[in-house]
């Protein structure tokens, strides 16, 4: 039964999967797709996670000689006779995986490069043996795959001609032309990028290309993914007969990622059913061409971790993989308009953005046009819609963020930056300490409007007021204890007839402070909550604690919110 295999966490070789007994969605598809949709290079662009690398795993065991057929038994792709006899294991594949190469330097992403590529070359080590090439060709094959203290030795030369050079060795072995798959294609250009060597980096990737995939007769097709197009005068300059499939692309649009039917056969198998709709809350809502999908890999980790524990709550496991950078240069570069679109989209609004599909690496913090390009490529946003721009043939996107996951990354950044750029603003927090204790309402109440201002709301309107009271409370109490490291806050403390939401004991012994946050639904209420806020301090008692402390000077504040602006009431008691 279905239900008693392994679920594959982490684990992206197709033959592994098939025969060692793991669950697999079946994305056969994709192999009659490509081959009726003939492409001499093909590039799937898809953000991580969502199964390039299993998919890509899963053509080099369809296409390649001496490949077991077994592994497609029962799948769709064996339902095509026709297709599988004409193709399935007819060809030398070369596969690359490129998601590791990367280094602190140009000279260790290089060796990394060297290492990845020798490895496949030695995967082929037959080649250095067979009859059927030269003398000089066998030679030359040995050349690459020559090793040092463990190390391959490839310089640039012989790095750049090897892909080109291995298909050509693979002809003449099999006197058929080589599929060349490369995995993750951009993740070398990424990582130069965020160390500064992108240029050379560039060179070195679009002189490879070039070989193998521009001017190589010994090539059958390549198919290749990343989640950037880069450009194409960056990279592939000059491949005629090449084709990007984005996620605007209605072509293969249900082959990377899963779909409902997909979602409800995993859970139908595993006896969870009753699991789709907070499945479906936390982890759908991409949407690639016509069609939309979950994140797999959030699909599987939570079936696996329901499993373990059938009342497991759903968990950030895409986002959790990586270091969201992209969200955090949004955030720290955003204007005031800016700004108000990220609180529209964690309200669960759209936006309206003209997305650039093509950027280089070196484009994308040039304006925050382009940030918004990559959130969305990336899948940190997704597309709702279209809109005709006026006076031009053009369409803008209505973006969203796609499910509760990504929203939870939003503010989680927009959290980050408030402590680090906002609560950390030393001459607003010294004003705003000092007002406190001088019992100064207009000032406190003028610096924690300013600060207001400046921030991102990450309340959705639809939330109920309890937790938007939650939130102001949070705030304050984030702010407060960033302005005066010499004092202790506690929140939620008991004392009296209850628990008050805020209590500062000051340097000063004989001083205590009380604090009570209300929210207000709107502006012209704020008075009003203010007012309440000092009545139940005083009703309640909350001064109690700190006098049973010998703390008997005594400030009390009402303090009331609506959005982004507050009201301020402070009584000595």
């Amino acid at each position: 039964m279905a239900s008693k295999l392994k679920l594959p966490i982490g684990i992206e070789n197709f033959e592994d999967i098939r025969k060692f007994g793991f669950y697999y969605i079946d994305k056969t598809m994709l192999i009659e797709q490509l081959l009726q949709s003939w492409g001499k290079v093909t590039l799937f662009t898809r953000p991580r996670r969502f199964g390039k690398t299993l998919n890509m795993s899963m053509l080099k065991s369809f296409f390649e000689i001496g490949t077991d057929k077994t592994l497609f038994d029962g799948l769709y792709i064996s339902k095509n006779k026709e297709l599988c006899d004409e193709y399935m294991g007819k060809y030398p594949v070369v596969f690359l995986s490129l998601k590791s190469v990367e280094g602190l330097t140009y000279d260790e992403a290089f060796e990394a490069f060297v290492r990845i590529i020798g490895n496949e070359l030695n995967r082929l080590s037959f080649l250095a043996e067979s009859e059927k090439l030269t003398e000089l060709e066998r030679k030359q094959f040995k050349g690459l795959i020559l090793m040092e203290n463990g190390k391959f030795i490839m310089d640039k030369d012989k790095l750049t001609s090897s892909l080109k050079l291995v298909s050509q060795f693979l002809y003449r072995h099999y006197g058929k032309k080589a599929i060349i798959i490369i995995d993750e294609y951009d993740v070398p250009l990424d990582k130069a990028f965020q160390y500064g060597y992108y240029k050379e980096m560039v060179l070195l990737i679009r002189g490879i290309f070039g070989l193998a995939l521009k001017t190589n007769e010994f090539l059958q097709f390549a198919v290749l993914t990343g989640c950037l197009r880069i450009s194409k005068e960056s990279i592939f300059t000059g491949l005629n007969n090449f084709k990007v499939l984005s996620i605007t692309d209605r072509r293969f649009d249900e082959q990377f990622g899963f779909t409902d039917a997909d979602v409800k056969l995993l859970l139908h198998d595993y006896g969870m059913e009753s699991h789709f709709a907070e499945i479906k809350e936390w982890y759908d809502g991409y949407h690639f061409g016509n069609a939309d999908v979950y994140c797999p890999w959030d699909v599987i980790n939570h079936v696996d971790n329901l499993l373990a524990d059938e009342n497991a709550r759903p968990q950030t496991y895409w986002i959790n993989s990586s270091g969201n950078s992209l969200v955090k240069k949004l955030i720290h570069k955003a204007d005031s308009s800016t700004k108000d679109e990220i609180e529209r989209l964690i309200a669960g609004e759209t936006i309206e953005k003209v997305v650039h599909l093509e950027l280089t690496y070196d484009e994308i913090e040039n304006s925050i046009d382009n940030i918004w390009s990559v959130l969305f490529t990336t899948g940190y946003l997704t597309k709702a819609g279209e809109v005709k721009l006026p006076e031009s043939e053009s369409y803008a996107y209505k973006l969203v963020i796609p499910n509760k996951e990504v929203r939870e990354v939003f503010i989680l950044q927009i959290q980050e930056w408030f402590k680090n750029v906002v609560a950390n603003d030393n001459d607003t927090m010294k004003l705003l300490s000092k007002a406190i204790l001088e019992k100064d309402e207009a000032v406190i109440q003028r610096q924690l409007n300013i600060t207001m201002s400046r921030m991102i709301s990450v309340l959705d309107t639809k939330a109920p007021d309890d937790m938007k009271e939650n939130f102001y409370h949070g705030l304050l109490l984030g702010l407060l204890r960033g302005s005066n490291p010499d004092w202790l806050i506690t929140s939620n403390r008991e004392s009296g007839d209850g628990f008050s939401d805020i209590m500062i004991k000051p340097e000063d012994p004989d001083a205590g402070i009380v604090i009570e946050v209300k929210y207000a639904k709107e502006i012209k209420d704020l008075d009003k909550a203010c007012e309440t806020a000092m009545t139940q301090i005083k009703n309640k008692r909350y001064d109690e604690a700190l006098r049973d402390e010998g703390r008997c000077d005594i400030l009390a504040y009402g303090i009331a919110f609506c959005r982004k602006r507050c009201k301020v009431n402070g009584e000595r008691l």
